[in-house]
């Protein structure tokens, strides 16, 4: 990732509505009730708001309505604690639907094997059969991960280190590349070949079976996410010029590194990146995240469409609605990483990346809060790096601010690297520990470390 600026227990309960998931974020209790869908689901009748005094456990709200024997029905609950989970996402025949605020869910069907998951939780899954009401407990968890390359997690001594992290500190989740900044990805993909692009990248280093080690890692108690760097593709786009960005005078751009990218407004640059994403899923990885997930942000280029704002967020939503639909049956998380900056500017930073638009399609935003990347500070803030966890703190409080989300739906990226944008200052265990302290301090699903390198010093990282 470069610099913004430079750069899912015993049968006892019930059903009711399921509600699909809302445009957005900031809209969702607007919307919680609107486009349920209809294929495989029934919508029990209830009533919206319990009376005074009435039980609130997932079991007491079983009791409060009236299904189909036909149905299967259940609630999801906090494995710790026991309270229902508002909002959890049931998969059932590959259609996510979402309990109802006491945690309920109801579908038309005599037996299913259903799939569960929430922020904040381990996913899961359970059979329900009709008759039967079923309590799907979630497992709490926050990951805190490293991130390693595709050469970090090709390196046995790079991944070794990355994994020996577990026990010594707090770190229980890696970031792996799965196709990365440049195009590459660690293991034989059937998308890549199909497409031309793993043609362009043919000295590439691959684990030949990578199912095997995600098997192995998980194992080892470690969550997996999947980072897939999307329209920067230069493979991609050296297989299929016409897929490519252009400047104004119609030639191929390249951007600092002379990297081609690929256009985010083609639904064929969509379908390919999507094919990418399943083949991970299907590895069993727990979160797709997607990356580079934006226009470039360059000036004068051109696209399929006009290059707008409109179509910019149009499309950068779009394709993480299609990614969404597409991930479904697989119950894995879907993440985006964002520009820092993204959660102040008011427009979409000329990128297409407009945080009110990402939570509806997105379990967790990834804003990229590098104090390096602040180039130009913030309001009363003009040395970032002096005072790591400021970016942090006041970064997540405007995010909140603006998306009506809680912190569990972001988990920051913090930087684990020497500065290169004030004093050059290494980034050790204060400004490390600063950083997570205000990652924690906002209730955030966990964080994330970056270190291009995959050079990651236990002694520097929280315990």
């Amino acid at each position: 990732m470069t610099n913004p600026f430079a750069q899912w227990s015993r049968a006892s309960a019930c059903a009711l509505a399921i509600v699909c998931f809302a445009p957005s974020g900031a809209a969702f209790a607007a919307q919680a009730t609107a486009d349920v869908p209809t294929a495989g689901a029934s919508i029990a009748s209830a009533a919206s708001t319990p009376a005074p005094g009435t039980p609130t456990s997932a079991a007491a709200a079983a009791r409060s309505f009236v299904t189909s024997p036909a149905a299967i029905h259940g609630a999801v609950v906090d494995a710790r604690t026991g309270k229902p989970i508002p909002a959890a996402i049931v998969t059932i025949g590959g259609r996510p639907l979402r309990a109802d605020d006491r945690g309920a869910f109801s579908a038309d069907a005599a037996a299913a094997d259903i799939a569960v998951r929430a922020p904040g939780y381990l996913a899961t899954r359970a059979r329900a059969e009709a008759g039967r009401p079923v309590t799907v407990a979630l497992a709490p968890f926050r990951p805190k991960a490293v991130y390693l390359s595709v050469f970090g997690i090709t390196s046995k001594t790079l991944r070794e280190a990355a994994v020996d992290l577990k026990g010594a500190t707090a770190i229980n989740a890696l970031v792996v590349d799965m196709k990365g900044d440049r195009g590459i990805t660690p293991y034989p993909s059937a998308a890549r070949r199909a497409s031309g692009a793993a043609a362009r990248t043919p000295n590439a280093p691959v684990v030949r079976d990578f199912a095997a080690l995600v098997a192995d890692l998980h194992r080892r108690g470690l969550y997996l996410i999947a980072r897939i760097v999307v329209f920067k593709d230069d493979p991609l786009a050296a297989a299929h010029p016409e897929w490519t960005v252009r400047d104004a005078d119609g030639n191929i751009w390249r951007d600092r590194e002379k990297l081609r990218w690929i256009d985010p407004s083609l639904r064929e640059t969509w379908a390919h990146n999507l094919d990418v994403a399943e083949e991970a899923a299907k590895l069993g990885f727990d979160e797709i995240q997607f990356d580079y997930v934006r226009f470039p942000d360059a000036r004068e280029l051109r696209f399929s469409v006009p290059n707008t704002r409109a179509n910019r967020t149009a499309a950068i939503a779009g394709f993480l609605r299609a990614a969404r639909e597409r991930l479904a049956p697989y119950n894995v998380f879907v993440a985006a990483d964002i520009f820092g900056y993204v959660c102040w500017n008011e427009d979409d930073t000329a990128i297409g990346q407009q945080i009110e638009t990402l939570g509806g399609p997105l379990d967790y935003i990834s804003p990229m809060l590098y104090p390096s990347g602040f180039t130009w500070g913030l309001p009363g803030c003009t040395q970032p790096t002096a005072d790591p966890g400021q970016i942090v703190r006041r970064s997540l409080v405007e995010a909140r601010s603006r998306t009506g989300l809680p912190g569990v739906r972001f988990r920051p990226w913090l930087q684990a690297f020497r500065d290169y944008a004030f004093d050059r200052r290494d980034f050790a265990a204060a400004e490390i520990r600063a950083q997570v302290d205000a990652a924690e301090a906002a209730d955030t699903d966990g964080w994330m470390l970056w270190n291009a390198r995959n050079r990651y010093d236990p002694r520097q990282l929280p315990k």
